[in-house]
């Protein structure tokens, strides 16, 4: 079956979604569904073994031991069209014609036969791609959001001259991507998952598999870039994750206390919070992990502490009565609920996306992925961003 046939004859109505989605269906369930207790740590190697590659048989194509549950991502539109297939093709050329790991496409509109045809006619018709559309019910605005209050938080942004400040379809795009994404039904079937997204660019060979190798080393999260948030955008989101704290606690019967501290079903003993905070968590130093570039566990999104955090903030409508992005809120929660052990930076990886680029810092990195950028431009100790807070973790 093509693409197109693939794509015509997937209906998704809101009750089959919803039935597809619920976590006793999820077949791959998240290890222990907590954060802490149930991640045995292990050691972090000094570098990654940059010498895995794929093997070359004697007739001259590429043999692997194994390939991970594994797609990636793109959140497009039909207008996209042109950098969605730059960007694959970038990722094609420095790493998946070696692996050939799936795309999954989603847009939250139909998609045209004429742009599903041009992805396929100009990537050769060599990959397997799948589209998808979003269900209006996990995009649009929902009916309990107060408009008028709404409304007046996204003027005040205008004035403000606050990034997508009056913008409805980015805030749809950051809550989707916050909550809803692994949970779609072209995604199920998946655990491992690298969000690309149309215009970034990759600067340098992998002569690895991320995917594999976060599944040996027990990762759960990996990023390229880390940043400040805009604090206009996020003004209450500290003080809603520390309410959230503090409403689990009680559902476990406490009746007051840090719940940080004593309850590590969900937060884990040694989380990232030296990254998060200046101050031991009194307050939130803004910094995030860029979210347009991420490699993830699936099953760690759909577990019940992330789920139950999910909800708790998309409760208090701040998705749209403030700005909070998928980055915030996928940092907060990675950094709280995992390890520290288990969140993964890879320097390897040439990553950019305009206007911030990451370059590998070591030459013998840089050389060996035949690297086009330029270290001495690498964003990473740049003054906006937060990489000398997770050198400090570590």
């Amino acid at each position: 079956m093509d693409v197109i046939s693939l794509h015509y004859i997937l209906t998704l109505t809101h009750a089959s979604y919803s039935e597809a989605t619920s976590f006793s269906n999820i077949a791959a369930a998240f290890k222990g569904s907590s954060g802490g207790a149930d991640y045995p740590e292990k050691t972090t190697p000094d570098s990654l073994p940059l010498d895995i590659s794929p093997e070359v048989s004697n007739n001259g194509t590429l043999s692997f031991d194994r390939r991970a549950n594994a797609t990636f991502v793109i959140l497009a539109r039909n207008s996209d069209v042109e950098g969605t297939v730059r960007s694959v093709r970038e990722i094609e050329d420095r790493f998946n014609r070696y692996y050939r790991y799936p795309y999954v496409l989603l847009n939250d509109k139909e998609w045209e036969p004429s742009v599903v045809e041009d992805v396929r006619w100009r990537d050769a018709g060599s990959l397997s791609f799948v589209f998808g559309v979003v269900p209006s019910s996990d995009w649009v605005q929902p009916d309990w959001i107060d408009e008028d209050k709404a409304k007046e938080s996204r003027d005040k942004m205008v004035e403000e001259n606050v990034i997508y400040g009056g913008s409805v379809s980015y805030r749809n795009m950051c809550r989707f991507n916050s909550g809803f994404f692994f949970r779609h039904p072209l995604l199920l079937p998946y655990r491992w998952y690298w969000r690309i997204e149309p215009d970034v660019h990759f600067h340098c060979d992998l002569t690895f598999d991320p995917f594999v190798w976060m599944e040996d080393h027990e990762k759960a999260y990996a990023f390229t870039i880390t940043m400040y948030e805009f604090e206009r955008t996020i003004p209450t989101l500290w003080e809603t994750t520390k309410g959230f704290w503090k409403s689990v606690w009680k559902s476990f019967g406490g009746k007051g206390g840090d719940f940080m501290k004593q309850h590590p079903e969900y937060i884990a003993e040694d989380n990232s919070m030296g990254y998060l905070s200046d101050n031991g968590g009194d307050t939130y130093n803004l910094c995030h992990f860029w979210s347009n570039f991420e490699i993830a566990d699936m099953n760690f999104w759909r577990s019940k502490p992330y789920m139950d955090y999910f909800e708790y903030l998309d409760s208090k409508g701040g998705f749209y009565y403030e700005r909070w992005g998928d980055a915030p809120v996928h940092s907060l929660a990675a950094s709280l609920f995992l390890p520290k052990s288990k969140i993964q930076f890879f320097d390897e990886i040439g990553y950019e996306h305009n206007p911030y680029t990451h370059c590998p810092q070591k030459e013998e990195t840089w050389r060996k992925g035949r690297c086009t950028c330029d270290r001495g431009r690498s964003f990473d100790y740049d003054g906006y961003s937060c990489m000398s807070k997770w050198d400090r973790i570590q």
